[in-house]
């Protein structure tokens, strides 16, 4: 099934697309949906229409997303922020402090991090590399 921008599934509050052939990917995923309690949805970037929101595959599997409903798109880090915005307190204000600049400039280079090395990380395999990452 392939979920548009503003198909079934899709949370008012936004969607965090993630990569579901990546063993660490779902497992944050499942964190985030099991502790933060965010509203948002999170549906895997290979079952959705990326073309509708402006992305490509590459850009997707590149880095994780938040798509609103209004077409604003967040990427990595600041993706992760807002699925924290969207979550129960103490998730909420820790979304908010990683938009403000010092902080959002180590939080976008954790991710950066993080992203490169997913497949090291629990629940990573050789299926999480990024190419030329």
């Amino acid at each position: 099934m392939t979920y548009r921008s503003d198909g079934p599934g899709i949370s008012g509050a936004g969607t965090f697309l993630y990569d579901r052939d990546c063993g660490f990917c779902q497992r944050a995923v499942a964190f985030g949906r099991d502790r933060v309690r965010t509203r948002a949805a999170f549906v895997a970037w290979q079952e959705f229409d990326l073309a509708a929101v402006g992305l490509t595959p590459e850009q997707a599997d590149r880095e994780a997303w938040f798509v609103y409903p209004d077409g604003r798109r967040f990427a990595g880090g600041d993706a992760v922020a807002e699925v924290l915005i969207h979550g129960r307190f103490p998730a909420r204000p820790l979304g908010r402090a990683l938009r403000l600049p010092l902080v959002r400039a180590l939080n976008r280079a954790l991710y950066r991090w993080v992203a490169a090395n997913r497949y090291r990380l629990p629940g990573g395999t050789a299926a999480c590399a990024i190419d030329g990452g």
